[in-house]
């Protein structure tokens, strides 16, 4: 799995391509790690090049947004597959997670002076 990340109008993105399971969701935990440590604390994960996601992945995710929430941060994701969706919504994670279709969708619930 391959975590690619930019910077869109003050938000660190986070873009894990493939499979994220036991084997790879390293990848993804080590990059929300750099994120925080570099001081990035407005993170979103952009899931639309996930292809499949278990409950390692889901892990990462709640303990990502746990760390980030206890220093004044945000963790939202953007992009799931329907696969991905029914997943979190079987687990409640929807009422966790500010999910969004994608992150144009996302910029633009945000005011412009939130994203400078």
């Amino acid at each position: 799995m391959v975590v690619r990340q930019h910077t869109e109008r003050g938000l660190r993105v986070l873009a894990p391509a493939g499979e994220v399971d036991v084997y790879t969701v390293g990848g993804l935990r080590d990059a929300l790690s750099e994120c925080l440590a570099a001081g990035d604390l407005r993170i979103v994960v952009d899931l639309t090049d996930v292809t499949f996601m278990d409950s390692s992945g889901l892990g990462v995710l709640v303990g990502g947004l746990k760390k980030v929430n206890s220093v004044g941060g945000s963790l939202r994701l953007v992009g799931p597959s329907s696969m991905l969706r029914r997943m979190l919504k079987t687990t409640g994670l929807t009422r966790v997670f500010d999910l969004y279709d994608s992150l144009a969708d996302l910029l633009a619930t945000e005011p412009a002076e939130a994203l400078d």
